[in-house]
């Protein structure tokens, strides 16, 4: 079977989402809307503002703003990482404040919605897209203001989710795969972005990022184990490992902002040049 490039890839997600009409059919899917509710789905600045050096800076991968005033941030997490509720909760919290300033009324706060597509499981229940929101404890409402969503990709589908073929598309990995769905599925937006996936793999500058990705990724694996082996020989394991982890996250956090600034000379520079990389890291204020 024909291998494509992955959406479960962090810039392939991306790029599909440039799309309009796919972000208007995702968001209609997603949250239940009908498609005359969503006027226009604009993509705002994925950088969420940070008050204070001392802060932690949110960054999120796309925030879709609806006319209604309603900001929607779909974030794809592949791998399973620490703290993940808590995670989740600070980037909706930033995403909730950042609109209001210093003596503004709280009447400008806007509802905000995040959903978190994951490639690993919460826990063992059945369903795979949930909601939550702020609720007391006999169920009654609080507020809905802030709404996080959860879609799973591992768990098995059981047919009655508008969201069902989007998670097949997000989990296919093969032509074989996108032509099965094609073939199946009546949703329109689904249609539109089997053919974004498609003009993805004919793209020469798309499949030559997406194999340098995967080099990278590679060239990762075997240097983590070397310092692995070397750390547990010297009791720096720890140490070493946060330094890569946050390295690896610098490094994908400046190839989105350089790919979405189509400078893919730079991109290829820094891959081979340490000092351009850190050129362009300060550049783009990434720490």
């Amino acid at each position: 079977m024909a291998d494509i490039i992955s959406l479960q890839y962090d810039f392939c997600f991306k790029h599909l989402f440039l799309n309009e009409n796919i972000r208007r059919y995702f968001v209609s899917d997603a949250l239940g809307l009908s498609l005359e509710e969503i006027r226009s789905v604009r993509l705002a600045n994925p950088y969420l503002w940070k008050r204070f050096r001392q802060q932690k800076q949110g960054i999120l991968d796309v925030i879709i703003e609806l006319n209604d005033d309603r900001k929607v941030n779909v974030e794809l997490q592949i791998k399973m990482i620490s703290h993940w509720d808590r995670r989740s909760l600070f980037y909706l919290s930033k995403m909730y404040t950042e609109d209001l300033l210093i003596g503004q009324k709280y009447y400008r706060l806007r509802k905000c919605i995040s959903i978190n597509i994951l490639g690993f499981n919460l826990d063992d229940r059945p369903e795979y897209h949930r909601v939550y929101r702020l609720r007391d404890e006999t169920g009654h409402e609080y507020s809905d203001m802030l709404e996080i969503r959860v879609i799973e990709l591992n768990k098995p589908l059981n047919g009655a989710d508008p969201m069902d073929d989007w998670i097949r598309l997000f989990n296919a990995k093969t032509e074989e795969e996108l032509d099965m769905l094609q073939t199946t599925t009546k949703n329109r937006g689904i249609l539109e972005a089997i053919k974004e996936v498609r003009i993805m793999n004919l793209g020469k500058t798309m499949r030559a990022l997406y194999e340098g990705h995967m080099k990278q990724i590679r060239d990762q694996y075997a240097r983590d184990e070397y310092v692995r082996t070397e750390g547990k020989k010297q009791g720096i394991e720890q140490g070493m490992a946060q330094g890569i982890e946050q390295g690896m996250a610098q490094a994908s956090r400046l190839n989105l902002r350089l790919i979405e600034d189509n400078r893919l000379e730079d991109l290829k520079r820094a891959a081979k040049d340490k000092a351009y990389l850190e050129k362009l890291l300060k550049e783009y204020g990434i720490r």
